[in-house]
């Protein structure tokens, strides 16, 4: 004989759960967008008073869905020791009867406010039997009654009506006014509201490009460069981009709204990647300025080139400073201005060749320096400020 399908009557003591679910809800008007979108209802119900809490969305995210909880949990002014869930993605990753993944999000939300998940069993809508029909009572006593202009009106109205008509109707299975039970029993036997609110926020694995990035929602937030071609995990909330490497914060950001925009913190990149952003055209005259009037002036003649940029050409000229010094470095300088060769290539040659300190005929100066500034051919012997 056949054993028939049975079913188990959960029953919850005051404060002990809530069921949470989605439902359509109707077409509205999206105030950011201006377009006419489907939206969606979510529904949490204390499983012992079945007073209710619900809200009209457009979206199903991680964020939305947490903003949900924060919101309803206010609601109530409490929060029930379990919170019985479907397995929606935006709160399971991966549904299993025996060991469920919780979005990573979703657990730091469930250890801010002291609840425990509990997923009902993949294909099992029974064990939240109690929600499922709350949805179906806003949809079927609520949404066909009334018009609405957007998401806000439509919320407005609908915590409006879970006060005046939802909560104080008889409910079916206990005879009783869900808003009285909650008022009278229930409130008080919730847990009380964490001192600091926990920040919604989106955890997602994210892979480190070459460029020592990630990219997140059409931006660009640097982590160090030994992570490149490694995956991480990034923490975004409204304000700021966290980024971890397993439990190890190794980035924050503050979160950027424009997109292909990046967030480049410049210890994150490669040595030689750094130096040069920092050694930016104002740093490079800063520099040239304090080892001498000529090498300011070369340095400065580069960075105004309208043709070609000559900012590694004037960071090099500063780095010789380090093998050369300041004074043979300026000295340098003077000969390359004289012969009218601003030039990386020009001053090096002086400083190797050591024309810097000797003492030699304009022609002589000029053939042992030709092969910087005009290749092997040797055709004027005279410097170009004396060209007529």
């Amino acid at each position: 004989m056949k054993t028939p399908d049975l079913t188990i009557p959960l029953n919850f003591k005051p404060g002990e759960a809530a069921q949470v679910d989605f439902g359509f809800g109707p077409k509205l008007l999206n105030l950011e967008t201006g377009n006419i979108v489907k939206t969606w209802i979510f529904v949490m119900t204390l499983c012992w008073s079945r007073h209710q809490y619900a809200e009209v969305i457009y979206d199903q995210k991680v964020v939305t869905w947490i903003g949900c909880h924060r919101r309803a949990f206010e609601w109530f002014g409490g929060v029930p020791a379990k919170i019985i869930i479907d397995n929606a993605k935006c709160a399971i990753t991966k549904a299993c009867f025996h060991e469920p993944t919780v979005q990573r999000a979703y657990a730091d939300c469930a250890a801010g406010y002291s609840f425990i998940i509990s997923a009902c069993p993949p294909y099992d809508p029974q064990k939240k039997g109690r929600v499922e029909s709350g949805v179906k009572y806003i949809k079927n006593n609520f949404v066909p009654l009334r018009d609405f202009q957007h998401g806000i009106d439509s919320n407005q109205q609908l915590r409006k009506w879970i006060l005046e008509v939802a909560g104080n109707r008889t409910h079916g299975s206990t005879r009783q006014k869900p808003l009285s039970l909650f008022e009278e029993t229930e409130r008080n036997l919730l847990k009380p509201l964490p001192a600091s609110i926990p920040e919604p926020c989106e955890w997602i694995k994210l892979k480190v490009y070459r460029d020592c990035h990630v990219r997140f929602n059409y931006c660009r937030y640097s982590v160090p460069y030994r992570l490149v071609n490694t995956e991480v995990w990034l923490r975004a909330s409204e304000t700021t981009i966290r980024i971890y490497q397993e439990h190890n914060m190794i980035a924050l950001h503050s979160r950027i709204n424009t997109p292909d925009t990046p967030s480049t913190i410049i210890e994150h990149l490669p040595p030689k990647a750094s130096e040069f952003l920092q050694q930016e055209p104002t740093w490079c005259r800063e520099q040239a300025q304090t080892i001498g009037t000529a090498c300011f002036k070369v340095v400065d003649l580069l960075l105004k080139n309208t043709v070609v940029d000559y900012l590694r050409a004037a960071q090099g000229i500063i780095k010789l400073k380090k093998t050369f010094g300041e004074i043979r470095l300026e000295a340098a300088c003077q000969r390359a201005l004289f012969y009218e060769t601003p030039k990386y290539k020009a001053i090096k040659s002086i400083l190797t060749k050591g024309l810097d300190s000797a003492t030699l005929t304009e022609e002589a100066a000029f053939d042992q320096l030709a092969e910087v500034y005009m290749g092997k051919s040797k055709f004027c012997h005279v410097p170009y400020q004396h060209i007529h």
